[in-house]
């Protein structure tokens, strides 16, 4: 049994507005306040309107170039923090790392974050020599 939507759009979201809509074809302009909407992906869940928490921490993904599309699979986009405390950990323990933000931002286990973050600090950093 498919988990996938049934509907053919992509969802398409205006942060501002708090609004999903889905459409068939390339990023349009959100009804409300005629701002561009953002490309989310086929498997967004979409907050409540009055949910201003997950709200900020969508927007914090889809800033960051995260969306929520389906492998080849087709089992959905995987995990995605759903509150902006789950999104201050993961930039947190991401930083030094290396880490592209989206990938940090998908990585479910903050441990792991941490110990590429120790890891990070023990390889001695190499000196030129000037000639």
């Amino acid at each position: 049994m498919s988990t996938a939507p049934t509907a053919p759009g992509r969802h398409h979201v205006c942060p501002p507005c708090r609004a999903s809509y889905k459409r068939t074809g390339t990023t349009a302009l959100c009804p409300r306040c005629r701002g561009p909407l953002i490309d989310a992906g086929r498997h967004l869940e979409v907050p409540r309107r009055r949910d201003a928490a997950a709200w900020r921490a969508l927007t914090a993904l889809l800033h960051a170039g995260v969306r929520f599309d389906s492998g080849a699979c087709d089992c959905g986009p995987g995990w995605r923090p759903r509150t902006p405390r789950q999104v201050r950990e993961r930039l947190a323990a991401a930083a030094g790392t290396g880490l592209p933000v989206a990938r940090a931002l998908v990585t479910r286990d903050v441990a792991d974050l941490a110990e590429r973050r120790s890891a990070a600090r023990r390889v001695p950093k190499v000196s030129r020599s000037r000639r």
